[in-house]
């Protein structure tokens, strides 16, 4: 009895090992290390750990008043990097929210939030 229940353990803990690869996963964004600046156009790199269908995915930019403003993006040069095109930004606190598919159809959903200064 012992060792069928160690088995269907290990056999859980694998499958969640598994599951949980298969999200993608936000490993990078180039936010941290360069601002939007004010009133000039602007590209964020959004870096994920896996494979992304960038057709079915959403980039919104929210600002005051809770808007959303949908935004263009492209793939970038590596495998799950996206380009985002971020518009001419007047002062002020703001925050990218996306909805990512996997190339396996799993769905990522966060929010990054940003500030743009003078």
């Amino acid at each position: 009895m012992k060792k069928s229940f160690q088995f269907i353990l290990l056999f859980l803990t694998l499958c969640q090992a598994h599951w949980a690869a298969a999200h993608a996963v936000i490993t990078d964004y180039s936010l941290k290390m360069t601002p939007i600046h004010a009133n000039s156009p602007a590209n964020v790199e959004l870096s994920f750990n896996s494979h992304i269908e960038l057709s079915l995915s959403q980039i919104f930019l929210v600002s005051k008043g809770d808007k959303h403003q949908l935004l263009q993006s492209d793939a970038g040069s590596k495998q799950g990097q996206i380009i985002i095109h971020v518009p001419p930004l007047e002062p002020g606190d703001y925050a990218l929210r996306f909805k990512i598919f996997a190339a396996d159809g799993h769905l990522t959903e966060d929010v990054i939030h940003f500030s743009v200064s003078q």
